[in-house]
């Protein structure tokens, strides 16, 4: 297969029909930005660089006057340009702006690439996901500490493209339907993250019923009488878990993030099924999960298991993740600072919570979000194999190794 192609600066390319272009050929890198005579008044939308990432813009919510805004705050964006990260490549900083951030202004740190062609804008800008140019990327990096490309490298970076018109417009039509698919099924599980968060603002206040259970009462209960400490030592032989915001607890190697843990796991505690484990220092934060796992965790998490017949451990777990609470969590917290902030399990036995008087009621508010976050789980499953398909194309179409009609 290989002998049918030639090598070039960033591997191989098919003999006929295919060209690499230099990123300066295909685009003019954006130089129009606010400079210094720029009204002080003028109010901007401003992007910066953790907003960006594989793909996705995060919105500002703000506006900022030219005088108030970051001095990092520049480079005016259009319609159809790609915001190209030039430093923390590792975040995959790339991204395509529509029309709904057209006039926005983004970093400096962001070279802005404005395509010659329509089509040219948008596989170019899937160029940018490749592999040979992450190679060319990361050979350009210079600096240790906050790494980057110098602008004036980002126009000797490779592509390659075919040469006609027609096949270059098949292949963004292909990777239009890819990212499509990806971004509606992403507006999915946003819309049902928003109908959970509705239904906990509900369900947990104890503002909506189910009728089976209208006029009985909510009880106050203190949490050091329905939970106890679980503080097990010494169960190395444990698979070590993690404790997510979102995901609850899981198996450690299914973090993307390095493992960190300490090599000694002698001081390590022990969670079981149905325990509730919590970072003492971020609890405040909603950093908590149900366990339906047997493990050990880091000792910076407190472990928590129920005790009387009074609470569903499930329903508490969906209830310690309810803002009201959280916001509770912060203020029985110990220290002086957000960085210093903990709850122990002394404050956090003290803490008094109004819940169902039936563990029958807690159990049926909990199966319903139980079966949204099934129905998260599922769609998040076909974003990243949506992904992965669109990832399996591009190193076939865009080397030219398969090619379309």
């Amino acid at each position: 297969m290989r002998s049918e192609f030639i090598k070039n600066k960033i591997g191989f390319i098919p003999p006929k029909n295919w060209k690499v272009y230099k990123l300066g050929e295909l685009t003019e890198i954006n130089s129009d930005s606010l400079g210094s005579k720029t009204s002080p008044d003028l109010r901007i939308k401003y992007i910066d660089l953790g907003s960006v990432k594989t793909g996705t813009i995060d919105l500002p919510a703000d506006e900022f006057t030219f005088n108030d805004a970051p001095s990092r705050a520049r480079r005016v964006i259009s319609t159809g340009d790609i915001l190209m990260s030039t430093v923390r490549p590792n975040l995959k900083g790339f991204a395509r702006a529509d029309d709904k951030i057209d006039g926005y202004v983004c970093s400096t740190g962001f070279a802005v690439l404005s395509a010659k062609s329509k089509i040219d804008s948008k596989l170019i800008y899937q160029s940018l996901f490749t592999e040979s140019f992450e190679r060319q990327f990361h050979q350009l990096l210079v600096g240790s500490s906050y790494p980057a490309i110098n602008n004036s490298d980002v126009e000797k970076l490779y592509l390659a493209l075919p040469i006609k018109r027609e096949e270059r417009e098949s292949l963004a039509e292909i990777f239009t339907t890819w990212d499509e698919a990806i971004s509606k099924t992403e507006i999915l599980i946003q819309a049902k993250k928003r109908y959970k968060k509705g239904l906990m603002q509900r369900l947990l206040s104890g503002k909506v019923r189910f009728p089976e259970f209208e006029g009985e009462e909510w009880v106050e209960v203190k949490l050091g009488e329905v939970f106890n400490e679980r503080n097990d030592k010494g169960f190395n032989d444990l698979k070590l878990v993690a404790i997510t915001t979102n995901n609850g607890v899981i198996d450690r190697d299914e973090l993307e993030r390095r493992d960190t843990s300490s090599n000694d796991k002698s001081n390590y505690k022990r969670i079981l099924p149905g325990d509730i484990g919590y970072n003492t220092m971020r609890m405040w934060q909603g950093v908590s999960g149900y366990s339906e796992l047997e493990g050990i965790v880091s000792p910076a998490y407190t472990i928590v298991t129920p005790i009387s017949d009074k609470v569903d451990g499930l329903f508490m777990s969906y209830l310690f993740k309810h803002p009201p609470i959280v916001d509770l969590f912060r203020r029985y917290s110990q220290g002086l600072v957000s960085d210093t902030l903990n709850l122990k399990y002394s404050n956090f036995s003290q803490i008094k919570l109004k819940i169902p008087s039936s563990t029958m009621e807690q159990q049926k508010i909990a199966s319903v979000f139980t079966e949204i976050d099934k129905e998260i789980d599922l769609m998040k499953k076909e974003t990243a194999l949506y992904q992965k398909q669109k990832k399996g194309l591009m190193q076939q179409l865009l080397t030219g190794k398969v090619r379309v009609n």
